[in-house]
């Protein structure tokens, strides 16, 4: 029973997360302050530092500077 409640409430979250975006909202969502990088030079050179650090790409998530210390 627990088995087929897990299941269930997986599947309602996974089919929830699905939006829509109506043709007329659009116009809303493309404005500089609705996105998520707002200075993509900037960003393009954080990145560049932090796997040039963290000797992979994508160290932006992940805390300290490659030494160890944390």
């Amino acid at each position: 029973m627990s088995l087929r409640l897990f299941i269930a409430m997986a599947v309602a979250v996974a089919v929830s997360g699905c939006a829509t975006v109506k043709p007329w909202q659009r116009g809303t969502l493309a404005r500089d302050d609705m996105q998520l990088v707002t200075a993509p030079l900037q960003a393009s050179l954080d990145d560049h530092i932090y796997f040039s650090k963290e000797a992979s790409s994508g160290g932006r998530g992940f805390g300290g500077g490659g030494c160890g210390c944390n």
